[in-house]
């Protein structure tokens, strides 16, 4: 039976030493995601979203606490095994598109799936995921060759392409101007439409927080409001 929750995060504590000094970065978030849901992180600098973030995205571990990602609890697991899980459970979206410039859209959204060992039917489904982002016509084109509305769709489809339990995307329109921004919006908002990709944005932009079903704010490390947005 599929679980219910995506991400189950109780009482999540970072802490980060500074020479002498205790940076305590997350003080107990407890934070539940539900299958298909879409919410927005938001905060000041300094609220602790990026290190939750980095945590939610199997990118760190916690100092204490649990976290459990599409039921698997992940809180004590070794670099390594963190690496696995992220590969195949997380799908990033960053605000600066990490493409690799020399290789081609296709090859860039493959790359994934050959971290993963897939071997059988990488072209496929990497045409396929360009194609779910409406870029089936530039698989050949190198990140020089596009706009950066198109890079950020390249990002997208390499996000989507080994079927992750969620996608998490940093500032996604960050780089982008007002139009490719919307384009990109509509793109994820779609795919959670069409398909229920669970999709969960670290952002500061209001408009895109907005768009979003719940929005989650951060200070001091602690959840200060949890409430639904305007989507």
């Amino acid at each position: 039976m599929m679980n219910e929750w995506v991400i189950e995060a109780h009482d999540i504590t970072k802490t980060f030493q500074m020479g002498e000094v205790e940076v305590h970065a997350l003080r107990g978030v407890t934070l539940r995601v539900k299958r298909s849901e879409v919410l927005s992180i938001m905060g000041p600098s300094g609220s602790g979203k990026t290190t939750l973030m980095n945590i939610l995205g199997a990118l760190d571990h916690p100092s204490s606490g649990s976290y459990l990602l599409d039921g698997e609890d992940v809180s004590g697991l070794h670099d390594d095994q963190l690496a696995a899980i992220r590969n195949r459970k997380v799908g990033f979206v960053f605000q600066t598109f990490n493409l690799l410039g020399r290789h081609t859209a296709l090859t860039n959204v493959a790359l994934p799936m050959r971290y993963a060992g897939v071997t059988r039917g990488r072209r496929k489904r990497a045409q396929q995921a360009l194609e779910a982002v409406g870029l089936g016509d530039r698989i050949r084109h190198r990140p020089a060759e596009l706009s950066g509305g198109e890079q950020q769709r390249v990002a997208i489809a390499r996000a989507l392409v080994n079927d992750p339990a969620f996608i998490l995307a940093d500032e996604p329109t960050g780089n982008l101007d007002t139009k490719s921004g919307d384009e990109v919006m509509d793109i994820l908002l779609n795919l959670n439409k069409d398909h229920g990709t669970t999709l969960l944005f670290v952002t500061h932009d209001p408009e895109v927080a907005e768009r979003t079903e719940r929005i989650v704010r951060l200070r001091d490390g602690l959840i200060e409001n949890d409430k639904g947005g305007g989507a």
